[in-house]
Order: C-alpha cells, then structure tokens, then sequence
C-alpha cells in the first residue's frame, strides 16, 4: 500500500469529529482555517461555534462593527486575523455578490488567506486539487521522506510545496489533505510521536536512521524583544480610565488602560517612573501595585505591572487618548487577553 493510501486509511479510522469538516460550505470553512492559525483545536472550537452563531452567514460577518469581532475574538490573540475577517466578509459581499468563492486562484487573493489557508478552502470546499502544507504536514513530510531543509527557509518551503503537490496528484484532495494534517497533529506528534503503533513506520527515513526528534529542521527564530508595560488602573465612581491602542504596535485598536513603557522592569518608587506618573495624573497621585503579569507574544515577551492610582487628576486636553469611561460600557469593549483577566479578576 503507498504512503497515501496509508495515511487515508489511518485517517478513515481515527479522524476526530469537527463541525467544520461536515460541510462543503467555503464560508464555514473559512471561518475555521482563519480562526485556527496559529490556535490549537481545543482552543479554537468554541470560538468557531460561538462566530458561527453571530454570524452564520458572510452577509451578517461583513455587517458586523469591528468592535464586535474584535470582542468576540478576545483572548485568541492575533486580532489583525479578525480585522482581515471583517475586511474579506466585506470584500467577498462586494466583488462577489455574497457567495464565498472556492478556488484557489480568488482565495488567495482574499486579506489574510495565504497559500496555506486558500489551498484548504479550495480542497475542501470543491475537491481542488491543492495540497495543504501547514506544520503537521512538513512534520510528517520530513520525516517519512528525510528532507533535511529547514521549513521555514525559501528553498525548504519550495521543495515541500513541490513534494506535496506532487504526492496529491492521484489523490481526492478533500480527504487526502484533512489525512495529512489529521496524522501530524495525532499520531506523527512534535513531541513523543507514536513510531510504536505507526502504520508507515517500515517507510520511514527517521525512524530507520533514528532522526525522529531531529526533523523538520528550522532555522533559528529572531530572539524575542523584551518590554515593560505599567498601567494605572484609575476609579472614580462608576467610571474608570481607558484608551485605545493606537495602529501600528501591538494590540492595535483594542482598548487597555493608560500606559507608561518603560526600558526596564520599576518598583513602585522608581524616581524615574514616579516622575512620569505625576506628569500624567498630578503630584498628588497615589500609587498601590496590585498585580504582575508576563505575557509571553510570538516576537516580544511583555512584562505587565498593573497600579491602582489614587488622588489623580487627569488633564484630558493634554492626554486626549484617555478617556473616562462607565465600567459597564468599558467591559463590553474588545480588549487585550491580559487585560479582559485582570477586568474579569479585579473589576467589580
């Protein structure tokens, strides 16, 4: 039996059952592939369920506020993945009457689909004959088949994606591709793969020259930057202090509390900080620290320290990014993770 049939028949039997993979519907499809990049499974499912259900069609997503997406998307990370959502559900409305395309050559050209996610909606969608290549498909790849150049290199990336299509080609993409990825992320595991009980073991270029834990290769990622964000949690009343994060850095549109960046964690009486502080919320201003956080991103590592204020006064003439807002309205915007758990810890 060929290594595909191989992988098909171990996928026939052992598949999990996810609601995207009982329909053909491109949209729901889509909606999946996006909201699971970069997302395990288990993380995933219950928002997929819960966009669905807000928006069961791509009419209703592309009539959707940002604020609402961004809210539903909270705590998944990644939300420049929600603001290309909105941004396609209102492209596909307006170029293509409403009806999700399937092929390759148009989803490709959709923000955020990428060749990854369009070869997915396309094959599983109409039976395209595209081959998927995520991670657990360059795992089971480079192993079975001994391919020793990093994934994430150009020349790793064109000999994979040439591999893939090739092996595809007498195959029925839909199942073929969901066997590839399903038996990467099950049976052929980063970590304590299960070569024992492996139905393509004999075949397999690691397992006989005992590279499992060695492949894929990958080149070394750039070393995470390092960042030290304070923010003042001020109550006055009913209201609380709130701002908008501005574009072009992290969390861009989501709404936190005022922030001081500093170059280095401080202490609560660090001249240098205290000398920032006063100038935001007066001389008078008291300080109390109630919580530490770290909360670790894919290219920067964010070292959190959270205070509440006392005695402030805020001009907001000169600081017109902060806003005093009801706690009740605050909690229904779309925030950061770290800060929806200290609101859902901290704020009455």
């Amino acid at each position: 039996m060929s290594f595909q049939s191989e992988i098909v028949q171990w996928y026939l039997k052992n598949k999990r059952d996810l609601p995207w993979r009982n329909t053909t519907d491109p949209y729901v499809i889509w909606l999946s592939e996006i909201i699971l990049q970069q997302t395990r499974v288990e993380q995933g499912l219950p928002y997929f369920l819960k966009f669905l259900e807000n928006f069961p069609t791509v009419a209703h997503f592309a009539a959707a506020s940002e604020e609402r997406v961004l809210k539903l998307w909270q705590g998944l990370g990644y939300y420049s993945r929600g603001r290309n959502m909105l941004h396609t559900a209102k492209y596909v409305m307006d170029e293509f009457g409403g009806t999700f395309p399937t092929s390759y050559q148009h989803l490709v050209k959709l923000k955020g689909v990428g060749s990854y996610t369009a070869a997915a909606i396309s094959s599983f969608s109409s039976n395209e004959r595209q081959a998927v290549v995520d991670g657990n498909v360059y795992r089971v790849l480079a192993r079975y088949f001994g391919v020793e150049e990093p994934i994430n290199s150009p020349k790793g990336q064109k000999l994979f994606a040439g591999l893939a299509q090739e092996l595809i080609q007498d195959q029925q993409p839909s199942v073929y591709n969901q066997a590839m990825m399903e038996f990467g992320a099950l049976h052929c595991k980063p970590k304590l793969p299960l070569c024992a009980t492996c139905p393509i073991q004999a075949g397999c270029y690691a397992y006989k020259h005992q590279k499992v834990a060695l492949l894929p290769l990958k080149l070394k990622a750039v070393k995470a930057r390092k960042r030290w964000f304070n923010y003042f949690v001020g109550i006055t009343d009913d209201e609380i202090l709130a701002k908008q994060r501005k574009p072009g850095d992290v969390w861009q549109q989501l709404y936190d509390f005022p922030l001081i960046e500093m170059s280095q964690e401080c202490a609560v009486d660090d001249a240098a900080l205290l000398a920032k502080v006063k100038e935001m919320f007066g001389n008078a201003v008291a300080l109390k620290v109630l919580e530490s956080r770290k909360h670790a991103l894919t290219h920067q590592t964010i070292y959190v320290q959270f205070f509440a204020i006392d005695n402030y006064i805020v001009n907001f003439n000169e600081h017109a990014e902060i806003k005093s807002v009801k706690i009740t309205a605050f909690k229904q915007l779309p925030h950061p993770k770290i800060i929806g758990d200290f609101i859902e810890k901290h704020i009455d």
